[in-house]
């Protein structure tokens, strides 16, 4: 199987709104596609409907080898599900919740709980398996629901947010638990707010925006289309700025200078390298220029998504009901 995910021209609409207008995705197996896009975007919608919980209203998809609409159950036999918030029983343990799910995944009385111990144990909870999950922090119920999500072995992982509240330690914890399971050969599909985790994390991403794919990429590819490196000078007296902005002008063309003066600083692409930081030293140092700052700073996720999507904080929630109907399933069983 070269191929693990592949969706063509899915839609779907909801009383008037078309949450998705013809996604195409293709994630190879053994690697992680990261989809992001601004919240009612179309993401959990999409997720949905490639994990069999929605039928699409047109397209076709194939999960692990399988029509998504045809053959539903051989695709819930092969995936992994993860939504936006833990789905644990609160009054069970973490081991009673995990070997409830194994039953329910047909492992057998033994097989579920020898599972069970292998996963809390593979995700840091053994000694915390036996307590009531309700008294699990916000990182352990998280780890938990992941580990939930394989115990059935998934060839796919659906992580719909995954980290999503998480403080970095536990953000950090369970990213590197989806690097193993992409070690070991699992494809995994990752929603995901937070840009640093796409680029941590996914191999291909995708922007969505209002129920389309915008672009995809690598994450260093998506970068270089916002532009290349960029030097940033910030000087000690705010009154040296215009001086810093003019001597500048003499490294690259005036146009290219640009004065940010409520962050007190003044930006210029760097086309050549090491050559123009050098140059830019030296004259600022000849105008008797007295710099607090000389950085150098390279395009991220961040300046991707607000080039591709020219928003920051716009929401497309109020219109697109999968924002706020979280998912909880981790598989359709």
């Amino acid at each position: 199987m070269d191929v693990a995910i592949e969706a063509e021209g899915l839609r779907k609409r909801y009383r008037g709104h078309e949450a998705l207008r013809g996604i195409d995705l293709s994630v190879p197996a053994g690697t992680v596609l990261g989809v992001l896009g601004p919240n009612g975007a179309g993401k959990t919608t999409a997720v949905r409907v490639l994990t069999t919980l929605l039928a699409a209203d047109g397209g076709r998809a194939r999960v692990a080898g399988f029509d998504v609409a045809e053959q539903p159950a051989e695709v819930r036999r092969r995936i992994g599900l993860t939504g936006q918030y833990a789905a644990v029983d609160e009054l069970l343990t973490g081991r009673e919740n995990l070997t409830l799910i194994g039953r329910l995944h047909r492992l057998g009385r033994k097989g579920a709980k020898a599972k069970a111990a292998e996963l809390l144990d593979r995700f840091d909870l053994t000694e915390a398996g036996d307590r009531p999950s309700h008294t699990y922090s916000g990182g352990m119920r998280r780890r938990l629901d992941l580990a939930a999500s394989l115990l059935s072995e998934p060839q796919v992982i659906f992580l719909d947010e995954p980290t999503t509240g998480l403080d970095p330690a536990s953000r950090i914890a369970l990213w590197g638990m989806v690097r193993a399971q992409v070690e070991r050969g699992v494809t995994v599909l990752l929603t995901t707010q937070y840009l640093e985790e796409a680029d941590q994390l996914a191999d291909r991403i995708a922007v969505i925006e209002a129920g389309r794919v915008i672009a995809e990429g690598a994450p260093a590819e998506l970068k270089r289309t916002v532009g290349g490196e960029r030097l940033e000078v910030s000087t000690v007296d705010p009154a040296q700025l215009g001086l810093a902005a003019e001597t500048l002008a003499k490294v690259v063309p005036e146009d290219r200078v640009v004065v940010e003066e409520n962050e007190g600083r003044v930006t210029i692409p760097l086309t050549d390298g090491v050559r123009d930081i050098a140059a830019a030293a030296a004259a600022l140092e000849a105008a008797g220029v007295e710099v607090q700052d000389f950085s150098v700073r390279r395009p991220s996720l961040d300046d991707v998504f607000l080039s591709l999507t020219g928003r920051s904080d716009r929401s497309e929630a109020a219109t697109d009901p999968t924002t706020t109907e979280p998912v909880q399933e981790r598989t359709a069983v």
